[in-house]
């Protein structure tokens, strides 16, 4: 529209008015975006406008809840104004519309109307307007030539591949709008810095110093640093982005502004300006801020001292929580419960920063997160909300997270979402921020953790978990592009300017290789360990969980329940391996209450947990013989793998060959073979060393026909019309979404980051992926890393977030 504004609303009611028919006095008031219908129409002169959605959100977006304080004026506007001595009468039959249980119903009526002659003509419209649009000009109008991008340098716990899949998309994002990048990134594994990505790249160190040198040496119009924040404002000439780089990048543009080297060389910031970016991270700017909307934070205070840090403990109450400010992955963060904690963690905290906060613990709330967009027009939409199986308490890049969120009401999400664009507007961000909250399980009760105005690893989750390619647009909107006019290029048809929607379910699960370290504690809390992170999708929870639990150690089978001992310190105090203490306390006869007790997990997640835990207990009464098409296609339905079904019916045959249904067996129970192997370490081993046990299910399994079906990831869960290479399989499905035509060459990914396996081999996967293509081969690629390249929507034909197993590998060859 004129005004480039765009806003969510619920859905409409799936027809519309014909705007080429509308009476001469009528006009467009509403166009949907995507499919350009008409959602909403205006009188020219009269003070009657309709509506194709539900203003009253109910239920959904309150974004036009505006429109009722519309109507409300404009009748006291007519009350005040319209009833004047001399004003002429009019009596016109008109439809009365009656609202019954949703049923609309148009009734003939006739009503009198006192009105001032054209008082009205343009004035509802403009009123409208002035509701909706509170930037009338865009914060940039000059597209720079040359951009300099800063990246993330080498890996470290809580900064790793995710950052260099946002600065490769950022590349692609200016490469489109015919913009020379120059890269400096001195980590050599890294896909943004191989030849025919950047058209420069220097490997240096990212300090300040080095970073002015090249500047100085290149003069760009823009800076753009990798991996947090993207900082870059616009002027006639030079340009910075400090957004895709990392904590590094979003440290080394911040010592760059203080010492006046943007102003020095003329450099403007694009995007989100540096002010705003250290209000989002020094804590009490960031307070205050939040406390300017009439929004709340966890009762906190800022120090500088330990002495002023045991002070303020003092003053907030023991267990307090204590972080570090410009800090990445929770460095220096803990929860004390008396002073000598508190005083270890403040001298801890203050090796890595000069200001410490110690806030009020909210330990056992829900910690929810929201990624959210908005552009230099003030148009946002939230692209997902993701929710976190641990609760407060737990880094969320050490929890396990599920998007959609499972467990939030409707009133619950839509608050949280409003809050959310409210806080964006507020900081004035341009491009993409993540923010945190604690909710009370209890109540409606809820505070604002943090704002990150920048693109992070949930930031990662969230593009690859929706298929809204998250850092290409924010490099977009960095150059002044309004959302409505960026196109959504997973579909290709639809706009920017739109919430995905998912008709399945994400689960992220991270790793932790802490059995490599010595004396390290097994403990998991405020501060990140993990090394990495895999992201499993399926129609159920338990189908995505069980996926997402083999994903992070091909050594597990599945939401085992012999796999941990269980004692009640494991679960009240979480270790990186809870969920299986999780799993054999489930087993054990623990209840969902009592779990719930001493984890503080939702009972919705543990009543998931325990449907897997009950099904495991029924297969362990089958043998192969004994299993039929419906009890397999359960088991698979809730995400048992073929070996686990397998090791569960403890199959032994007679022959060592291929398997078949009348070969001799003889089954075991689950509790013979733990006992009976604990040398063996495990029961996987036992299925591993039975080797005909995964085979002999998966050939049972193909003669009952049950196969997977490949779904589509579309953004807009099947709304309008898409094709897309983003896949799944699934056994909670009834049809394939595309046609397999053949003739491709399946490149198989690296998997999950652990300590000897990382970045470097997702840069062999897209090379190899490249050179293919180079050679006229479709390729198909199969990974569940969310933190890569390889798993991006543009880098092959066909992509496939699954396992890489025996069995998922081969399902998807045929």
């Amino acid at each position: 529209s004129p005004t480039q504004k765009c806003v969510m609303t619920s859905q409409n009611h799936g027809f519309a008015v014909d705007a080429n028919m509308l009476p001469y006095d009528w006009k467009v008031l509403f166009t949907n975006a995507n499919d350009k219908s008409n959602e909403g129409i205006i009188h020219t002169s009269r003070p009657f406008f309709s509506v194709q959605f539900h203003p009253e959100h109910t239920s959904g977006p309150m974004d036009l809840e505006c429109l009722f304080d519309v109507f409300i004026q404009v009748v006291k506007a007519g009350q005040t104004e319209g009833i004047q001595p001399g004003d002429y009468f009019e009596r016109k039959k008109m439809h009365k519309l009656i609202i019954l249980k949703n049923v609309y119903l148009f009734v003939d009526c006739w009503q009198t109307f006192q009105l001032p002659l054209n008082f009205f003509k343009g004035y509802l419209q403009s009123l409208i307007s002035d509701k909706l649009v509170s930037i009338t000009k865009p914060i940039h109008s000059f597209t720079p030539k040359k951009v300099l991008i800063i990246g993330s340098g080498g890996l470290s716990i809580g900064q790793a591949g995710e950052f260099d899949y946002s600065g490769s998309q950022a590349i692609k994002a200016l490469k489109e709008e015919h913009i020379q990048t120059v890269l400096i990134n001195p980590n050599i594994a890294t896909v943004q810095t191989s030849k025919g990505l950047a058209d420069k790249v220097y490997f240096l160190p990212l300090t300040p110093e080095y970073v002015r040198q090249v500047i100085r040496s290149e003069r760009p119009d823009g800076v753009l640093l990798t991996k947090v924040k993207l900082i870059g404002t616009n002027a006639v000439v030079n340009k910075c982005y400090f957004r895709f780089g990392g904590q590094t990048a979003l440290n080394c543009g911040v010592e760059l502004d203080k010492s006046n080297v943007f102003a020095e060389y003329g450099c403007h910031i694009l995007g989100t300006p540096i002010q705003s970016i250290i209000e989002t991270e020094d804590r009490k700017l960031f307070a205050d801020k939040i406390y300017e909307i009439g929004e709340k934070v966890a009762p906190s205070v800022a120090v500088d001292s330990v002495a002023k840090a045991l002070e303020a403990a003092q003053q907030l109450g023991f267990p307090v929580m204590a972080r570090a400010a410009f800090s990445l992955g929770g460095l220096g963060s803990g929860f004390a419960n008396s002073e000598t904690e508190l005083k270890n963690l403040a001298l801890q905290a203050f090796a890595h920063s000069n200001q410490l906060i110690i806030d009020k613990s909210l330990k056992g709330w829900k910690e929810v997160e929201y990624e959210v967009v908005r552009d230099a027009y003030d148009n946002c939409i939230t692209v997902c909300n993701m929710e976190n199986v641990d609760p407060l308490g737990i880094h969320t890049g050490e929890s396990i997270v599920v998007a959609p969120s499972q467990t939030l009401s409707s009133k619950e999400y839509n608050m949280l979402r409003s809050c959310a664009l409210k806080v964006i507007r507020h900081f004035g961000i341009v491009g993409e921020c993540n923010i945190q909250y604690a909710l009370n399980p209890k109540t409606e009760e809820y505070y604002i953790i943090e704002v990150n105005a920048r693109l992070s690893r949930s930031s990662a989750l969230a593009s690859k978990a929706t298929g809204y390619p998250l850092a290409y647009v924010a490099a977009k909107l960095a150059l002044g592009k309004a959302l409505p006019t960026i196109n959504n290029s997973v579909t290709g048809k639809t706009t920017a300017c739109f919430e995905p929607s998912l008709d399945y379910c994400v689960v992220k699960i991270p790793r932790w290789d802490l059995k490599k370290f010595l004396r390290v504690s097994p403990k998991i809390g405020s501060s990140m360990k993990s090394v990495g992170e895999v992201m499993a999708i399926g129609r159920k929870f338990e189908e995505a969980f069980q996926k997402a639990l083999r994903m992070v150690d091909e050594a597990c089978i599945g939401f085992d329940p012999y796999g941990e001992q269980v004692t009640e310190q494991d679960l009240s105090e979480p270790t990186d391996k809870r969920m299986f203490v999780v799993a054999a306390a489930l087993k054990n006869g623990y209840t969902v209450e009592r779990l719930y007790e001493l984890t503080k997990i939702d009972a919705w997640f543990l009543q998931k947990m325990k449907n897997i835990v009950d099904l495991n207990t029924y297969l362990e009464g089958f043998g192969q013989r004994d299993l039929t098409r419906d009890i397999i296609l359960k088991a698979k339905q809730y995400g048992f793998s073929d070996k686990q079904i397998g090791t569960l019916t403890c199959l032994m045959t007679s022959k060592l060959k291929y398997p078949s249904p009348r070969s001799k067996i003889r089954r075991i129970s689950n509790r013979t073979i733990f006992k009976a192997n604990n040398k063996a370490k495990n029961i996987s081993s036992v299925a591993q060393a039975v080797k005909s046990t995964e085979l002999a299910v998966r050939h049972q399994r193909e003669e009952f026909n049950l196969i997977p079906y490949v779904k589509q990831i579309d953004t807009v869960a099947a709304e309008w019309p898409a094709e897309t290479n983003y896949l799944y399989l699934t056994y909670n499905g009834t049809t394939h979404d595309l046609e397999f035509p053949g003739d491709h060459t399946m490149v198989i990914g690296s998997g999950v980051y652990r300590i000897g396996s990382s970045v470097e081999f997702d840069w062999c996967a897209v090379s190899c992926l490249s050179e293919l293509r180079k050679l006229g081969r479709k390729t198909i690629m199969v990974n569940y890393n969310p933190e890569t390249v390889s798993t991006d929507y543009d880098i092959c034909d066909r992509l496939y977030f699954e396992e890489i197993s025996f069995e998922v590998v081969m399902d998807i060859y045929n």
